[in-house]
């Protein structure tokens, strides 16, 4: 009998069943539709209703103001607000997939809501030319709008997430369309909207982007006037009503014509959807149409206005008084509740009643399905899925649980998963939620988009317990709880605010305070936000928030005690702009990886600001560095050269580094330093000017002296000797070298007989014997005191006779035998070395 009564619901439409259970009673009040302008979401998703304002209607105990009201799917009022915007009549209105209601005025202008009727900013203005032309109608599509003005130019905006107004092409038409459609930028080719226009010409006008094409004929069959179009969801097909009352279903490429069906009435319908992809559903004032491929179409009679509402599935139907689902049965559902059926399923079904009568006629229902078992316990489950009915659900899955004890090669799982779904779908539609879903578009959503609408609906304890239901992050809900606490709660002190919210917050690890803090920032509750901060563990979250709400010293200690170097930085950079710079260096100061972190960029980058830190804090040695330091940057200069005046603040720089570090006591050899530097620059830079080269500048003392007896200044390079305190042995070297450079080899005598070298003479020699002067090297050898020296330099000249006799004189093996290595190519010098050494007696 139960098979009976369910399947008694049903009308036949050709060989498919169809159903039209009530979701809802509307818990409304005094809401009439065909007083109204009305938008319902897909996906079971909100209405919003507001007086038609292009309709004369009697006002009763209402407001003469406009009202825009949202309700969810029971007709239970979410929000309402006062409708005071200028531009002219309301065009139209629709939902976006994410729940944003775009309302089109007549100039327009484009108004957005969200689910609690608060307007969103900025308004969209679709051009000067809607604002000069007006809009006249408007077709909607998941994210997207065209728009047609008085001037029948076409406008759109094709996503309002990115919302970029921009000119369809001329469609040509003179008047006005009789009716438009649009196929979505996702079905087309090209990616571009595809307006769809029926003429009262004949046929129809396909208008994009940038090209216009004209349709007279599909299929061979000219087309008449059209005067309603519904495009079908997967974008693939075209319903169109004609003038003569025929209902002419076709691809989108107009390749043919489908199907038709003679509505019996010219009269246009007022609405005309795709209940999914199976049938047509038109709309009169009092009926209800559907029109299938085969048969006769089925009627519905209304006496009260209803709204169409198309689903992927379906199509749900609004009226003043109920919300109702119009959808084919599914084939799992009719294999088990169709009249008469014997099917596995049916049989399955039965078997329970039976069992739970403790009839036995249940096990001999088994026995007659022993073999497709399987498939009956599927088909009990997938009907369950697709039923509203709560009850229904139960019956259905106890089938499936029965057959399922029976059947050892099932999936175990699949009744659990089908459950947890279904308690999903049921608190869901719960009226006071208010989202009838069925199974086929919760699958289509998704469960996060679920739980993000829920959310957004400020259904935040059934968002939670979905979510930790179906194991998904809970981050997210706790989240918009917290924020939207916040808001809410303007009255509640901070303390006890702050305690609620982290005894939810808490529940998740991992939780982002900081976000909630700049959220509580964000409404004017900066001691809110800076408790919260607090148990932020993240450095990285904390700190720029910290910044934020102006406690730049916790930011600083926050940062430091986390080790990150960007972090500090960051801060240092921060309170470096806004603070004075002695406020900033006293905070710094106290901070060592703070400090040497300032200290190494401005080392870079600011050395002006760190002279004054180093100032502020009595480190006048460092302050000495860094003018030694840009003194020798200002060296580093292209024009430091050729006696360029540079060379004076140069020097006035170290000059004052020596006066900084002759205040400390510590840095006696520094100031000494500088206080040399500064005078070596000063007699260089002299030298530059008066021999008009630019050697001498940044060279060391002994290069000055060298190059001064080069040139043959030898007073210039008397008097640096005289300066520096040179030594005499220091000074002898440097004559000595500086002569042979220029081979002057007679001042080099002279020099050796002024009187006797405190060097000696080895460096004479070494000064000749590289520039390969032998005869003047033999002046100073016999002269050196020392017989290995004299036959090591011998050896240098390669006279080897002489080497061996004052080799001879040292009587010295390893000296003989490292010279008769280096006479190895000359036979007669090496006999000369081994009868010395045979004589000698060494070995």
């Amino acid at each position: 009998m139960a098979n009976v009564s369910v399947a008694a619901e049903w009308l036949l439409l050709y060989n498919r069943y169809y159903r039209k259970p009530e979701l809802y009673p509307m818990r409304w009040k005094h809401v009439d539709l065909s007083r109204n302008k009305v938008a319902c979401a897909s996906f079971g998703g909100p209405i919003a209703v507001i007086r038609d304002d292009s309709k004369i209607v009697q006002l009763y105990a209402e407001s003469a103001l406009r009202k825009l009201r949202i309700f969810n799917s029971a007709g239970a009022l979410i929000a309402e607000t006062v409708w005071k915007h200028p531009g002219g009549r309301l065009i139209g209105m629709s939902w976006t997939d994410d729940q944003t209601l775009i309302c089109l005025v007549q100039d327009g202008t484009v108004f957005r809501y969200n689910i609690h009727a608060e307007l969103l900013e900025p308004n969209i203005s679709m051009g000067k030319e809607c604002f000069e032309q007006n809009v006249v109608d408007c077709v909607f599509w998941g994210n997207g709008l065209v728009c047609i003005t008085d001037a029948n130019q076409l406008f759109c905006v094709s996503d309002f997430k990115n919302p970029q107004p921009y000119k369809l092409s001329d469609s040509g038409l003179e008047d006005l369309p009789l009716c438009v459609a649009v196929i979505e930028p996702q079905y087309v080719m090209s990616g571009n909207v595809e307006v769809l226009m029926g003429v009262s010409e004949g046929g129809l006008v396909v208008v994009e982007e940038d090209s216009v094409q004209r349709v007279e004929q599909v299929g061979g069959e000219v087309l008449g006037p059209l005067q309603k179009m519904a495009v079908s969801g997967d974008g693939k097909w075209l319903a169109a009503f004609t003038h003569d009352g025929q209902l002419l279903v076709m691809p989108t490429d107009f390749s043919e014509i489908k199907f038709s069906c003679n509505c019996e009435s010219a009269l246009p319908p007022e609405q005309m959807a795709w209940c999914g992809m199976d049938s047509v559903v038109l709309y009169w004032d009092d009926m209800l149409l559907m029109v299938g491929p085969i048969g006769e179409p089925v009627r519905y009679l209304y006496d009260e206005p209803v709204v169409l509402i198309p689903e992927c599935d379906g199509v749900r139907i609004l009226s003043n008084t109920s919300m109702e689902f119009l959808q084919r049965v599914p084939d799992s559902t009719v294999s088990i509740f169709k009249i008469g059926s014997t099917s596995a399923a049916a049989l399955l079904y039965d078997a329970l009643d039976h069992f739970d009568r403790r009839s036995a006629k249940a096990d001999e229902n088994l026995r007659l399905i022993r073999s497709s078992l399987p498939e009956a316990v599927e088909a009990c489950i997938d009907a369950a899925g697709h039923e509203f009915d709560v009850t229904r659900q139960r019956t259905l899955l106890r089938a499936a649980s029965y057959g399922q004890a029976f059947c050892s090669h099932f999936q175990r799982d699949r009744i659990q998963e089908m459950c947890k779904t279904l308690r999903v779908l049921n608190a869901v539609h719960n009226p006071d939620v208010g989202i009838p879903l069925s199974i086929k578009q919760y699958k289509l959503l998704t469960s996060s988009v679920l739980v993000g609408r829920l959310i957004n609906a400020h259904q935040h304890l059934l968002a939670l317990r979905i979510s930790e239901y179906l194991g998904m992050n809970q981050e997210v809900v706790i989240m918009h709880w917290a924020c939207s606490k916040i808001t809410a709660s303007l009255a509640i002190p901070d303390t006890a605010l702050l305690e609620m919210l982290l005894d939810k917050l808490q529940l998740c690890k991992g939780i982002s305070y900081a976000a909630v803090a700049a959220h509580a920032d964000k409404n004017g509750r900066r001691k809110l936000a800076a408790m919260l901060i607090e148990h932020e563990p993240r450095p990285s979250k904390q700190v720029p928030l910290l910044l934020s709400i102006g406690e730049e010293d916790t930011a600083l200690m926050k940062a430091t005690e986390s080790g990150d170097t960007d972090l500090v930085y960051l801060v240092l950079f921060h309170i470096w702009q806004k603070r004075l710079p002695l406020e900033f260096f006293g905070m710094i100061q106290a901070k060592p990886l703070a400090r040497d972190l300032f200290i190494t960029y401005s080392r870079c980058y600011k050395h002006e600001f760190l002279k004054d830190f180093f100032l502020s804090t009595g480190q006048l040695q460092e302050v000495a560095f860094l003018l030694w330091k840009e003194s020798w940057e200002l060296g580093k200069n292209p024009m430091a050269s050729k006696g360029s005046p540079l060379h004076g603040p140069r020097i006035k720089l170290i000059e004052k580094a020596h006066g900084l570090f002759a205040e400390t006591k510590e840095h006696n050899f520094e100031s000494k330093a500088a206080e040399e530097h500064a005078k070596l620059l000063r007699i260089q830079h002299e030298l530059e000017v008066t021999t008009k080269q630019p050697i001498f500048v940044d060279s060391s003392i002994s290069d000055t002296i060298r190059t001064c007896i080069v040139l043959g200044n030898h007073r210039a390079a008397m008097k640096v000797r005289t300066e520096f305190k040179v030594s005499e042995k220091r000074w002898y070297w440097l004559k000595v070298f500086a002569l042979a450079t220029i081979r002057d080899w007679d001042a080099l005598e002279k020099f050796s007989k002024e009187k006797r070298p405190p060097i000696g003479y080895r460096p004479f020699v070494e000064a000749c014997v590289d520039a390969d002067e032998k005869g003047e090297a033999l002046k100073y050898i016999p002269k050196l005191a020392d017989p290995r020296e004299r036959a090591e330099a011998y050896a240098r000249i390669g006279m080897a006779k002489e080497a061996a006799d004052a080799a001879s004189q040292a009587k010295d093996g390893e000296l003989l035998g490292r010279l008769k290595l280096t006479f190895s190519q000359n036979a007669a010098a090496s006999s000369i070395f081994d009868t010395l050494r045979d004589r000698l007696g060494v070995s």
